[in-house]
C-alpha cells in the first residue's frame, strides 16, 4: 500500500534568488516556481516536504568531476564556471550543493520507505559532464547519488529520462566512474526514447517491457523517472510528443511501476524529478505539464484524484 501524499525533497536554499541574471534556463527558479504553482492551484496538501536533509560537500561531487573543473566552478572561476551556460554567482552555486543532494536524498528515501513516491523538484543535470557543464547542467546529479548508492547499499537503479533531449551524464561518465557505474546503473538502463509522436511512444514501450522485466527479476532496485517538459512540441527547444502524448507516456510510466507493486507484492522504489522546460512566452505552460504528470502519479499509485487538467498554451 502506498502513501496517498508524495514526498517532495525542498529547502529554499536550493532555489536561486532574483539576483538580476538573466538566464535563458529558468531551471535554477524552478523548485520554487513549482513549489508556488502547485500551491496556487490547490495541489500541495498532496505532498509531504522533507527539509532535514544537508547539502553536498565538495567530496561528494568528485565522484563524478574532476577536482579542478569543481574547485574552479565554486570558486567562480572562467570557463568552467559559466560552462553550463548560466550566469555565475555565489548563490547559485551554493544552490546547487542542495539540487543535487535533493535528488539524492529522494531516492534513498524511497529505497528506505517505499510506500512514499520520492519528489526532488529539480533540473540541471543529465548534459554535464566529468570536465565541465553543458546545456543549463552543472554537475551529474544522477551519476553522483547512483554511485553514492550503489557503494553505500548495493543498490542498482535505472532512469526514465523523458526530458527533450538525449540524457549524456551517465554515459559520458561510465570511463571516468568506472566499473561502479556500470554496476550502479546498468548500460540499457538510462533510459531515453527515440523519435517523435508514435515512434517515440513506441519505443518508449518497449524500453519499459525491458525495465519492468528486469525489475521484477530484481535486477533492478529502484527507478528515477524524470518527465522533461521540452520533450513537448510546443517547447521552445524541444518537439516530440503533443499534449495528449505527453501525458500519456506520464500514464504509460505510473501503469508499469503499479504492475511492479502487484507482482512483487510491495511497492517499487520511485523517485521523481523535473528536468528541463523553455517557454520564454508562457512558463506556467512548463509547470502544468510538470502538475499533470504528478497528478498522474497521485491518481495511478497513490489513489489520490486532483481534478487537475494541465492547460498548455500553443507557442
Amino acid at each position: 500500500m502506498r502513501n496517498s501524499k508524495i514526498d517532495i525533497y525542498y529547502r529554499p536554499e536550493m532555489v536561486l534568488n532574483d539576483d538580476g541574471t538573466s538566464n535563458f534556463s529558468r531551471s535554477p527558479e524552478k523548485p520554487r516556481l513549482f513549489r508556488e504553482f502547485l500551491a496556487a492551484n490547490g495541489l500541495y496538501s498532496n505532498f509531504n516536504e522533507i527539509s532535514g536533509w544537508e547539502p553536498y560537500t565538495r567530496e561528494d561531487f568528485l565522484a563524478a568531476h574532476t577536482a579542478e573543473y569543481v574547485d574552479n566552478f565554486f570558486a567562480g572561476i572562467k570557463h568552467d564556471c559559466v560552462s553550463n551556460g548560466l550566469e555565475w554567482s555565489k548563490q547559485f552555486a551554493d544552490s546547487v550543493r542542495y539540487t543535487n543532494s535533493s535528488l539524492y536524498h529522494a531516492i534513498k528515501g524511497a529505497l528506505e520507505n517505499p510506500a512514499a513516491v520520492a519528489f526532488s523538484p529539480t533540473s540541471g543535470f543529465h548534459h554535464a559532464r566529468p570536465y565541465c557543464g553543458s546545456g543549463f547542467c552543472t554537475f551529474s546529479g544522477q551519476v553522483i547519488a547512483s554511485l553514492k548508492l550503489y557503494r553505500d547499499k548495493n543498490a542498482v537503479g535505472a532512469y526514465i529520462d523523458l526530458d527533450g533531449h538525449f540524457g549524456n551524464s551517465i554515459e559520458d561518465a561510465r570511463e571516468f566512474a568506472g566499473a561502479d557505474l556500470d554496476a550502479a546503473v546498468p548500460p540499457g538502463f538510462n533510459i531515453n526514447p527515440s523519435g517523435s509522436h508514435k515512434r517515440y511512444i513506441a519505443d518508449l514501450e518497449a524500453k519499459l517491457q525491458a525495465l519492468e522485466d528486469k525489475a521484477a527479476a530484481g535486477e533492478i532496485q529502484y527507478i528515477v523517472f524524470c518527465h522533461g517538459a521540452d520533450s513537448h512540441e510546443w517547447d521552445e527547444l524541444g518537439s516530440q510528443c503533443t499534449t495528449g502524448e505527453w501525458l500519456e507516456c506520464s500514464a504509460m510510466v505510473y501503469s508499469m511501476v503499479k504492475r511492479l507493486d502487484e507482482k512483487l507484492g510491495r511497492p517499487f522504489p520511485l523517485a521523481l524529478a523535473l528536468f528541463g522546460g523553455y517557454r520564454r512566452d508562457d512558463y506556467d505552460s512548463v509547470l502544468n505539464l510538470h502538475a499533470g504528470d504528478l497528478s498522474i502519479c497521485l491518481e495511478t499509485l497513490c489513489g489520490a484524484a486532483t481534478g487537475f487538467i494541465p492547460r498548455v498554451k500553443r507557442r
